[in-house]
């Protein structure tokens, strides 16, 4: 992480639902937007009485989520004695608000977390430790006697991590957080120890992707049938292709240009489908997330965390969600461990061929994903995501160009068409 780029932020606070003014701008050495944890913190300095920062108003300045001028919208837990300036910022209404940027929300969040805590008899011992927010999720740490608890809060285009964890757990308990309860749009998880793989020179990533891969072989058969009575959305390539249909028009910021060449590849895609049908891999459970930001390791253990994009698809879009995230020195031996999996779980499947031709499919996926975020979110957090879905258009225009030959028209795989 980069501690040189840091946030200013100044923070509108709030009590039971009063304004009481305006503290800052003062400066957060921590640079991503959603990681809230200094701001609470630095608040709670100023002011003298504990405070949950609810959500992000706007932004001047930064690019990626880090650096620039941030305001947020801050609850105060108890009426500080301090005056606050008046500003000028306004807290307008949002229907798409998420439950947890509310200060009743976030309040009946914590409460649930607790209650569920005491019932099963590992009752909090300190105040709750805000570390996230943002249009995704939130996420606190509860400390325990037996440990800190970690609260998640999911929004409704979110997947119920429960049941892919659980999926994942029947084969494989080893490798997800344990669950200690949950509910539609909130999960109380156990701690995960270690660190985030970022980075991470040992093998604890490769040892990920192969148990990963284990886990989609073994849970494959059981999903066919009915994914959806798993709670997974279908993801799988004809349904990606055809909500890709759907998504491309409304794309404004791509070119003429661009939507034509979008089309002829979705006019080319059913081909491809054929061909990765024939790779032999089976669709199955798929992380949705599967990058190394999202494995944990205390270089014994290796866990796979926040399920909250999984689905029901093809495993090559796990298999090259890595690429964008390593060196290419890393991202060869990650492919590698990943085909050797897939080839030792299904005999006479061609792994490294399906990365090919899912490639171009696994950017309109998640192209297609990012409009559901943005359709789903209030106007002043989309500043995370705009501009992505045609960002993923883009780069399955890339794949595709890259991806060789249709054996049967000679040409790259949906940029061209009979006749052209």
């Amino acid at each position: 992480m980069d501690q040189s780029v840091r946030r200013s932020v100044t923070a509108v606070v709030t009590f039971g639902g009063e304004r009481l003014g305006e503290v800052g701008p003062f400066p957060v050495d921590h640079p991503r937007w959603q990681e809230v944890g200094p701001v609470a913190r630095g608040l709670e300095q100023r002011l003298g009485v504990p405070v949950l920062v609810l959500r992000l108003v706007s932004v001047e300045g930064g690019e990626a989520g880090r650096g620039g001028h941030v305001v947020y919208h801050a609850e105060a837990l108890r009426r500080p004695e301090a005056v606050l300036e008046e500003g000028s910022v306004r807290l307008d209404e949002d229907p798409l608000r998420a439950a947890w940027a509310t200060a009743d929300g976030l309040r009946a969040a914590l409460a649930w977390a607790e209650e569920a805590l005491r019932g099963c008899g590992r009752p909090a011992t300190g105040p709750a430790e805000q570390v996230k927010t943002w249009n995704l999720s939130g996420l606190v740490r509860i400390p325990t006697a037996d440990g800190p608890a970690w609260l998640k809060t999911t929004p409704p285009f979110g997947t119920d991590e429960h049941r892919p964890i659980a999926l994942v757990a029947s084969v494989d308990p080893a490798l997800v957080p344990g669950v200690i309860a949950a509910a539609p749009g909130r999960l109380l998880l156990e701690h995960v120890p270690g660190v985030d793989c970022w980075g991470l020179p040992e093998d604890a990533m490769l040892d990920a992707v192969g148990r990963t891969v284990a886990v989609q072989a073994g849970l494959a058969a059981a999903l066919a049938a009915d994914p959806a009575s798993h709670g997974l959305r279908d993801r799988s390539p004809r349904r990606v292709l055809a909500q890709a249909r759907e998504l491309l028009p409304r794309l404004d910021d791509l070119s003429a240009e661009e939507h034509g060449r979008a089309r002829a590849l979705l006019d080319g895609l059913p081909a491809a489908i054929d061909e990765l049908d024939a790779c032999g891999l089976p669709l199955t459970l798929v992380h949705g997330d599967f990058h190394p930001g999202n494995y944990r390791s205390d270089g014994c253990a290796t866990v796979l965390v926040d399920f909250s994009d999984a689905f029901f698809g093809h495993p090559a879009f796990d298999g090259l969600r890595p690429q964008d995230f390593l060196g290419e020195q890393r991202w060869a031996d990650v492919r590698t461990v990943w085909a050797a999996a897939w080839s030792a779980a299904a005999p006479g499947s061609d792994p490294l061929r399906a990365l090919e031709l899912a490639a171009p499919l696994m950017h309109l996926g998640y192209a297609v994903r990012y409009q559901e975020f943005l359709d789903g979110i209030e106007r002043s957090e989309r500043i995370y995501h705009e501009g992505d879905p045609a960002s993923e258009v883009r780069a399955a225009l890339a794949a595709a160009a890259g991806l060789g030959t249709d054996r049967r028209q000679g040409a790259p795989i949906g940029l061209s068409a009979p006749g052209r």
